[in-house]
């Protein structure tokens, strides 16, 4: 497609589709809230990085055994009904948060990390099925368009969520900050339910096992899908360190929780810049290359954000990071899409659900560990080192990643 004739808004011009991204857009923001509001109740509890990546790890152990099983569903099941009954375990999960507040002078962790463990097996469901769904909302030819559409309302509320958990929890309350989560959970299922039913007719009579080795077995034959995953795994597994930045916001920066949410903020600052600049321009014309210097990028600002101590200049390396972290969520999204056929999506997408779930909650385990026994700040610079040592690894051992130049081609 030439620049005369791109749509920056032809994935927009889907009226379900926009339901889509908006009830997206509102799940998003509420499990941000959550995660925030979270992460500083258990810091201020604890004083300890190590609970911080318990937190994640809660959610990991259910996503990650699961998220399969929720990809063989999605390829079987109506996909809209899936993400409907998904949707509701997350918002009893608000509701039962809402209910802790009542609770006074809670000093234990536990419920938190039971709570965050039922919201991975909401997730491990929610998320190979939505993001099925939206691939039959939209045309093939819009994929890349509407991949990008979705990262950006994805950052958006990233953008929106933490900063709003920070200010009302630290200008009102946790039960305000958590009552704002289960209604924003309330009007996704809304959402999610303006979009039409689309029955599914199950696709052989293949094991469960058979079926879901399929999805596994598809992602490793197709060596550009396989790296960009596994670069994406490792890239975000060491180098980001999210789940730090209330030990950063409270012991380093000294912000409070309002400046927390701002932090949290700021990545996703940086990734709806780019997310507009990527809509509004035609597809990338060096997709290969434009991948690996974004992923090195990403691990040089946490390595200059580890010594950071001015919250201005902390601020401006999370936006930039999270500005070169876009660029590789749209190439993945759109690289998935494009190549996997629409009766395997679900299963693909489980696939790629559990790449991102391991490098994102298990990589908040694995920031939290390394802060205990490394110290906060050298935790951070070896992630990012060893960002950069995956993209070098990839860019040699793939050549294939290295070279490619238009995905739709």
């Amino acid at each position: 497609m030439s620049p005369e004739t791109h749509d920056p808004y032809e994935a927009l011009r889907y009226a379900e589709y926009r339901w889509f991204l908006a009830g997206v857009m509102a799940m998003f923001m509420g499990f941000q809230i959550q995660s925030l509001v979270m992460g500083w109740q258990v810091y201020e509890i604890t004083h300890d990085p190590l609970a911080l990546g318990l937190i994640g790890l809660a959610e990991a152990i259910p996503f990650l055994g699961l998220t399969l099983f929720g990809g063989y569903a999605a390829d079987r099941r109506d996909r809209r009904s899936l993400s409907l009954i998904s949707m509701v375990v997350l918002f009893l999960g608000a509701l039962v948060l809402v209910a802790l507040t009542f609770r006074a002078n809670l000093r234990v962790a536990w419920p938190f990390y039971a709570i965050q463990a039922m919201a991975g097996v909401g997730r491990a469901f929610y998320r190979p099925a939505s993001q099925a769904l939206g691939t039959e909302l939209v045309p093939r030819e819009a994929y890349q368009n509407a991949s990008t559409w979705r990262s950006t309302v994805f950052h958006l509320a990233m953008v929106i969520g933490p900063a709003a958990g920070g200010l009302l929890y630290g200008f009102g309350s946790a039960r305000l900050a958590y009552s704002a989560e289960a209604c924003l959970m309330a009007f996704s299922l809304f959402s999610l339910s303006r979009i039409h039913p689309r029955p599914r007719q199950a696709s052989g009579s293949a094991s469960v096992l058979t079926s879901l080795s399929e999805g596994v077995k598809f992602v490793f034959e197709k060596k550009l899908i396989l790296s960009a995953l596994s670069l994406d795994l490792f890239a975000v597994l060491f180098g980001g360190a999210i789940a730090m930045l209330p030990a950063f916001a409270s012991e380093i920066l000294k912000v409070g929780p309002q400046g927390l949410g701002i932090l949290r903020a700021a990545p996703a600052v940086g990734s709806v810049a780019m997310s507009f600049a990527l809509a509004h321009r035609p597809p990338l014309q060096r997709a290969g290359r434009t991948l690996l210097w974004c992923v090195a990028a990403f691990g040089v600002c946490w390595i200059a954000f580890a010594y950071s101590k001015t919250f201005v200049v902390s601020l401006a390396l999370l936006a930039a990071s999270g500005a070169f972290d876009n660029v590789s969520v749209v190439l993945r999204g759109t690289l998935v899409q494009t190549c996997t056929p629409p009766e395997m999506m679900g299963r693909v997408q489980a696939v790629n659900s559990f790449f991102i779930g391991s490098s994102n909650e298990l990589g908040s385990f694995e920031s939290g560990l390394a802060a205990k026994y490394l110290g906060l700040i050298p935790s951070v610079v070896l992630g990012g080192f060893m960002t950069l040592l995956t993209v070098g690894i990839t860019a040699w051992k793939v050549p294939e990643l290295r070279r490619l130049r238009r995905i739709q081609e």
